[in-house]
């Protein structure tokens, strides 16, 4: 089973006309994970090469921070869905986000 597809079956008892726009949001959330995990392996600071005191963010670093504010808001976007549905999904969609390293 996909990512996208264990995201989207926690959302199979919302009302169609949410499913809907949920939808994307679920895309999203995926697109960004990929996105994530791909810039933590990149270095995240550089150094001066005569003085190590000196350090900036790399572009790397400055996406990252980036994607994970969008992709939080996400999140709390689609628990807002559950939670307006009263389901007990909003803890099933917990344990499965916290499977995203």
């Amino acid at each position: 089973m996909s990512r996208r597809d264990d995201l989207t079956e926690i959302f199979k008892k919302v009302s169609e006309d949410k499913r809907t726009l949920v939808s994307r949001l679920i895309d999203d959330v995926v697109w960004y994970e990929d996105e994530i995990a791909k810039l933590k392996k990149l270095p995240q600071i550089r150094m001066h090469p005569k003085n190590p005191e000196v350090q900036k963010k790399t572009a790397a670093a400055k996406l990252l921070k980036e994607y994970s504010q969008s992709y939080m808001n996400a999140v709390r976007i689609l628990l807002g869905v559950l939670n307006k549905e009263d389901t007990d999904d909003k803890d099933e969609l917990l344990k499965r986000l916290s499977e995203f390293e």
